[in-house]
């Protein structure tokens, strides 16, 4: 189960410690139900090729199943070839929260029109999704445009909407 709330944000935070950097490019086979292909390329590490599938989310945007799995290079080239659409490209920074969450900052389409910033915060559980605010980490002002469960919000729809 995932468990998470987005928000929109304008640049990389300040002050908090970065954990990790990764260059991602990602595509959609289908976005009702969500399945995705993603390429995420630690930096300094490895490459993984993943394969996502996602449920619908709740009522409130907050939770959704998700069953990821990596896959070979080659399923992964045969469905690129099969999506047919240039692969969505974003840079994912991650960094350290309190109490051991982290906070995922993400560059998209970095150079197109299109282009823009979300963060989101992965939690254990619901009620701790609920409980935590932005304040909790000095990033009341980061965080101050919540969109989880907004219409428009997912990256699934931004697929959609810029690769016609």
């Amino acid at each position: 189960m995932e468990i998470e709330r987005k928000w929109m944000v304008q640049g990389w935070p300040q002050g908090l410690p970065l954990l990790e950097t990764y260059r991602m490019d990602q595509g959609y086979i289908s976005v009702r139900p969500t399945v995705r292909i993603r390429r995420e390329a630690l930096q300094g590490g490895r490459t993984a090729l993943v394969l996502c599938f996602k449920g619908a989310p709740d009522k409130t945007g907050l939770m959704r199943e998700e069953i990821e799995t990596e896959i070979t290079p080659e399923l992964f080239e045969k469905l690129e070839r099969l999506i047919g659409k240039p692969l969505i490209a974003k840079e994912r920074r991650t960094y350290a929260l309190k109490n051991g969450l982290k906070l995922e900052v993400n560059d998209v389409d970095a150079g197109l029109p299109s282009h823009f910033m979300y963060a989101e915060v992965e939690y254990p559980d619901e009620p701790t999704a609920r409980a935590w605010t932005p304040a909790n980490d000095a990033l009341t002002h980061y965080l101050s445009n919540e969109c989880t469960g907004q219409p428009g919000a997912s990256m699934g729809e931004y697929w959609t909407e810029t690769r016609k």
